[in-house]
C-alpha cells in the first residue's frame, strides 16, 4: 500500500518541489495552500489519477479551519504516514525596533502556530497507528540571528525547539522526527519577504550560486525513507558558498 504525505504550503518553493519529489517516489500526497486555482493545477500537473494527489485549501494559521480541513478528509486519504510541515515566510528585513507588527504576526501564526496546529491535529493518529513521521522546515537562521532577521529568526529558532521537544514526547513510540534547516535557497521566499520588490529579491542571490527547492525536497524524501529505525533528526543544508546564516561569499 502507498504511503500518504501531506504537505503544507505546496503552491510554491519547496512546498511544490517536496510534492513533486514524493509523487514521484510513489507516494500519495496531500498538497495545501491558500492559492485554489495553483493547487488544482498542480493537482493536475503531478498526477493523471485522482487517488495520487488530493488539494486541501485552507491557511494553517487558522486553528479551527486547519481542524476542519483534516476532518474533512475523505476516509482512505485519512492514515497519513508523513507530515511535512513546509508552510512558512519570512516578511521584512528591518531593524526589530522599525519592524511592522503586522509583519510579527503573519510570521508568528504562518512559522509557529500553524506548525503546532498541524502537529496537533495529524500526530494523535500517527500514535494511534503507530507508524508516522513529521519532518518539520526549519532554517539557518534559527541556528542564530543575523541583521534584520530578529522575528523570522525568532519563529524559526522555536521551530527547532518544537521539533526537538515533539521527538522527546514520541521517543516510547515509532515515530519519527526531522527537522531539515536550509540555507539560502533561491525562491519567491525573498519576493515574500520583500513584499514584491523584485530587485532587492534578485540581489540575495548575486554572485553565489544558491541551492534550489528541489535540493531541499531531496533532503527532505532522504529522511521519510530511512529505514524505520533510522531517524534523520537534524539537517542543515547549505550552498557551498556559504558558511552560516550570515557569512556568506559572493564572486
Amino acid at each position: 500500500m502507498k504511503k500518504i504525505v501531506m504537505v503544507t504550503g505546496a503552491t510554491s518553493g519547496i512546498g511544490e518541489a517536496c510534492a513533486r519529489a514524493f509523487v514521484g517516489a510513489g507516494y500519495r500526497v496531500i498538497i495545501t495552500g491558500r492559492n485554489t486555482r495553483r493547487l488544482e493545477d498542480l493537482c493536475r500537473e503531478l498526477s493523471d489519477n485522482p487517488d495520487d494527489v488530493l488539494a486541501l485549501n485552507f491557511d494553517v494559521q487558522d486553528r479551527e479551519v486547519c481542524s476542519k480541513a483534516v476532518e474533512s478528509l475523505p476516509a482512505a486519504w485519512r492514515e497519513i504516514d508523513v507530515l511535512v510541515n513546509n508552510a512558512g515566510l519570512a516578511l521584512g528585513l528591518e531593524p526589530e525596533y522599525e519592524g511592522n507588527p503586522d509583519d510579527w504576526a503573519v510570521m508568528i501564526d504562518t512559522n509557529i502556530k500553524g506548525l503546532l496546529n498541524m502537529t496537533r491535529f495529524i500526530v494523535p493518529g500517527m500514535i494511534e497507528r503507530g507508524r508516522g513521521h513529521v519532518i518539520n522546515m526549519g532554517s539557518v537562521a534559527g541556528d542564530a540571528a543575523y541583521a534584520g532577521g530578529n522575528v523570522y529568526c525568532a519563529t524559526k529558532s522555536a521551530v527547532k525547539a518544537l521539533t526537538d521537544g515533539l521527538r522527546i514526547d514520541v521517543a516510547s513510540t515509532p515515530l519519527r522526527v526531522t527537522l531539515i534547516k536550509p540555507g539560502l535557497v533561491e525562491t519567491n521566499f525573498s519576493r515574500v519577504r520583500f513584499h514584491g520588490d523584485n530587485d532587492r529579491a534578485d540581489n540575495v542571490y548575486r554572485g553565489i550560486t544558491p541551492l534550489t527547492a528541489e535540493d531541499i525536497a531531496d533532503t527532505v524524501l532522504y529522511a521519510a525513507q530511512a529505514p524505520a529505525h533510522v531517524q534523520i533528526a537534524e539537517v542543515l543544508v547549505l550552498a557551498t558558498h556559504q558558511a552560516n546564516g550570515s557569512i556568506i561569499y559572493r564572486q
